[in-house]
């Protein structure tokens, strides 16, 4: 457990540095400016989505509802495609973590690859949707910017139409969040940014750090050695495993640390250790569901494709083309590392846990509530 206190203490810091630096980005960048530039389905939509997502602190559920706000407000598929794939994948507060944690090479390399993933994957979707901008999900923004319901029979639109509106509360909370803080005086958006940074993104992010911690608990703890010693040093199994854990698991980007780490230390390469990062947080069930019925199967194909071939090729780059040491020395610190953390580390791992409980209570007492909005 040693390993697990000594990882909890290094991150903390990082992590509440990584969430200010996103509270202030929440507050002080116009909502409106990162859907100005999406709306055409051509490339530069796609390089501008890729360069808004890398660096948005939004997990694998918050990213949904904004991107399908995206949709709606006109941006392309191939845009809302590379928005999908770029930001859960990273963020500032996971590209921080990540630093912490494993090293220099890993968080510089983590969002490179998100930013490539995210090119290659919505320049796939414009290829494959090209011309089709309307076919392939049941409801389209109109010419005047509002939903229509294209369903033949009155039961499926009942159906179709109950859905989507389910769906339009994320967003239209997302939309009018960015209104309201548009007004705000400098001091409003410190406020703004404190109360985004250190309460709503640890209620979003919180549960799904803790599941990582534990996850990295019980792997250092209860598996063995032995059990990893046929995936040691071997890139392909180690791939296979790792891809067929993370793809259906629901992790943020944040969370997918610890867990990455743990089975670094069980003996899984460095680019397994990658795989895990990238796949983990961008594929889920749910956003696989949401992305088949909001944006088509085609979108859906060219989103799961992208996202595995980068993450396997970045892999294999990793363990075949780049010095091993560059991916292991943080570990292997970690590992023999005996300090009992600063005063600093301690504080930041007690305020770190406060806010969790936060969290937890908040969650607790208002189970529904997300997000304030008035129908």
């Amino acid at each position: 457990m040693n390993e697990v206190l000594h990882l909890i203490n290094e991150m903390s810091p990082y992590l509440l540095l990584g969430f200010l630096i996103a509270g202030l980005m929440h507050a002080f960048i116009p909502g409106k400016y990162y859907t100005r530039y999406l709306a055409k389905p051509n490339f530069r939509s796609v390089l501008y989505a890729a360069l808004f997502g890398v660096p948005l602190p939004l997990c694998s559920c918050g990213v949904i509802p904004t991107a399908m706000s995206l949709r709606k407000e006109g941006a392309s598929r191939g845009a809302v495609a590379s928005f999908l794939i770029a930001t859960p994948q990273t963020g500032v507060d996971s590209i921080i973590a990540t630093y912490s944690l494993m090293g220099l090479p890993f968080a510089l390399i983590r969002p490179v690859v998100a930013f490539i993933t995210a090119l290659f994957g919505g320049s796939l979707v414009n290829k494959l949707t090209k011309g089709k901008e309307k076919d392939g999900h049941p409801l389209t923004p109109s010419e005047g910017g509002e939903t229509k319901c294209c369903c033949h029979h009155e039961e499926e639109k009942e159906d179709h139409c109950h859905s989507h509106h389910e769906e339009e509360k994320e967003e239209h909370c997302h939309c009018h969040h960015a209104e309201a803080k548009e007004g705000l005086t400098f001091w409003q958006k410190i406020v703004e940014a404190l109360r985004y940074a250190f309460v709503e993104m640890v209620e979003d992010i919180g549960k799904w750090l803790v599941v990582g911690l534990v996850i990295a608990a019980l792997i250092t703890v209860l598996v063995p050695d032995s059990f990893f010693a046929v995936f040691k040093d071997n890139t392909w199994l180690s791939m296979l495993l790792v891809l067929a854990i993370s793809i259906p698991m629901y992790i943020c980007a944040t969370g997918s640390i610890p867990i990455a780490v743990a089975l670094m230390l069980k003996g899984l390469t460095p680019g397994s250790a990658l795989v895990l990062l990238m796949a983990g947080p961008a594929a889920n069930m749910a956003s696989i569901l949401v992305i088949r019925h909001r944006l088509g199967t085609k979108t859906l194909v060219a989103y799961l494709v992208s996202i595995i071939t980068g993450a396997v090729l970045s892999g294999i780059v990793i363990d075949y083309l780049l010095p091993r040491h560059w991916f292991t020395d943080a570990l292997v610190q970690m590992e023999h590392c005996t300090e009992a953390g600063t005063w600093f580390t301690w504080a930041c791992t007690a305020l770190l846990v406060l806010l969790l409980l936060n969290a937890l209570i908040q969650k607790f007492r208002h189970p529904h509530q997300h997000c304030h909005c008035h129908d």
